[in-house]
């Protein structure tokens, strides 16, 4: 064999050894972009929230070749199966359904769940006064279940593509209240004092969120949950939530 073709041969082995290590390290990662403050498209076009900045800590944790891309949320757990993308990084909560269907890392925040009306509605703060109203929740989200547990027919539970268009049929009043994150709802009171929304009664739904991965890619989730105990103990996860949040949300 001329060192010509010895050379050629060499190479093509090589390129069969590294490729696929190269393939791995080159993750595809959803989120919803939709979720502010956890995240959401800003005015440049660009994805921001913490879970954006939580992923790209992960991904630098990992040393990976990471790309970010947004996803519907109702499809968001057929199309990481279809393999359109690789993680889900966009606070979905860990819960034995889901679970049949996709693999989950640890937890990389707790949240609850808290019911938002407008000041100017004076309901009291008992259960029974939502009684007869329109409640708003996100399609697909743990927290239409929390609606019918409490009130059954007794209210009317309308559903939405993202939260963002429940706040703005809370704003103008078509909804009596909505029921969301509590993190992610005491943001938008905050920054937005004009909207005149407060909280009622009290807060359910204690969950875990974590990253979404198909039940298969086992050393993937082994890197996710690597990653997510090195950002803990460097303190960018303390961070990235001080920013978003003002405290961990690590915290139960």
């Amino acid at each position: 064999m001329s060192m010509k073709k010895m050379v050629l041969v060499f190479l093509g082995v090589m390129m069969l050894v590294v490729s696929p290590v190269l393939g791995a390290d080159k993750i595809r990662i959803a989120t919803e972009g939709a979720y502010s403050p956890f995240n959401y498209v800003n005015p440049k076009g660009e994805l921001e929230g913490f879970d954006v900045d939580i992923a790209k800590a992960l991904c630098e944790a990992m040393k990976a070749d990471c790309s970010l891309a947004t996803q519907d949320w109702d499809g968001m757990i057929p199309a990481l199966l279809a393999k359109k993308f690789d993680a889900i990084v966009a606070s979905m909560a860990i819960t034995e359904k889901r679970k049949q269907a996709i693999a989950f890392t640890q937890p990389y925040y707790y949240s609850v769940a808290s019911y938002v009306v407008r000041k100017e509605s004076n309901f009291q703060d008992r259960i029974e006064a939502l009684a007869g109203n329109t409640i708003g929740v996100q399609r697909a989200t743990i927290h239409e279940e929390t609606i019918k547990e409490m009130y059954g027919d007794k209210v009317t539970i309308k559903t939405y593509d993202t939260n963002e268009n429940c706040i703005l049929d809370l704003q103008n009043k078509r909804l009596g209240a909505m029921i969301a994150s509590r993190p992610l709802m005491a943001h938008f009171i905050k920054h937005h004092p004009e909207a005149g929304f407060t909280f009622l009664l009290g807060m359910y739904n204690p969950v875990a969120a974590g990253i979404g991965l198909r039940k298969e890619d086992a050393e993937l989730l082994s890197k996710f949950n690597k990653a997510l105990d090195t950002i803990i103990q460097n303190g960018a996860y303390d961070r990235i939530s001080t920013k978003w949040f003002g405290e961990s949300l690590l915290k139960k």
